[in-house]
């Protein structure tokens, strides 16, 4: 049965994950907190997984990609063990059989990608440079850009003050506040929180105490 969650990008979505229900998956010792989803128990989807210790997912094939950044323990498969922070892309085509023996939390993306990707990219918790954004200390560390499709994703940080300008997205953007809180003209956002802003759409970013969170931009529909 097809599931249609958070599926018009026109609209904005801003969730509480941790309020969330756990929702089991089809393997034991993993659940999932849907964000945004379209499609059965295939489907292109968003989500927070969880999966307890000794847990394992079968051998799956990724049709359109996935891409994870694991939030909590350690991520493994047979290419090897991603700890909290690691930013993994697996290619259209690509296949695993996951498992964690400590247990772990990952904010998962499933077929999202371009059919035309075909590199596997890894991006552990302390490689690559952190890049000054502007002249107020935002800083940036990008884990991905694929100028093609004009997306590009990366970790951002805010420091304790932070006022940013009036700024539009104009093809979107996705953000997963990891610490601190993220403000903006709409609202605050504690850590856990995902947002879907859909293109077109204008905020100011700020932040009192400082704030890290994921971010995608430059990927969704025109509206």
């Amino acid at each position: 049965m097809e599931t249609l969650l958070n599926a018009d990008f026109g609209e904005r979505v801003v969730i509480d994950t941790g309020s969330l229900a756990w929702v089991p998956s089809p393997a034991a010792g993993v659940e999932r907190r849907m964000l945004d989803r379209i499609g059965g128990e295939v489907a292109r989807a968003t989500s927070i997984v969880r999966y307890a210790a000794d847990s394992r997912f079968s051998s799956h094939r990724h049709d359109r990609g996935e891409e994870f950044l694991v939030l909590d323990g350690v991520f493994s498969d047979k290419l090897g063990d991603y700890p909290a922070g690691t930013y993994v892309r697996n290619p259209p085509g690509s296949a695993h059989a996951p498992w964690t023996d400590r247990g772990c939390v990952i904010f998962v993306k499933l077929r999202q990608m371009a059919e035309t990707e075909s590199a596997r990219v890894v991006v552990a918790a302390n490689d690559g440079p952190w890049q000054v954004l502007d002249a107020r200390g935002a800083r940036r560390k990008l884990l991905h850009a694929c100028p093609q499709a004009r997306e590009v994703v990366a970790l951002e940080e805010l420091p304790s003050g932070y006022e940013g300008v009036d700024d539009i997205c104009p093809h979107g953007e996705e953000l997963l506040v990891l610490g601190g809180t993220l403000e903006d003209e709409h609202g605050r956002y504690l850590a856990g929180t995902w947002l879907r802003n859909p293109a077109g759409f204008r905020r100011r970013l700020r932040s009192t105490g400082g704030a890290r969170y994921w971010v995608k931009r430059g990927h969704l529909p025109p509206a």
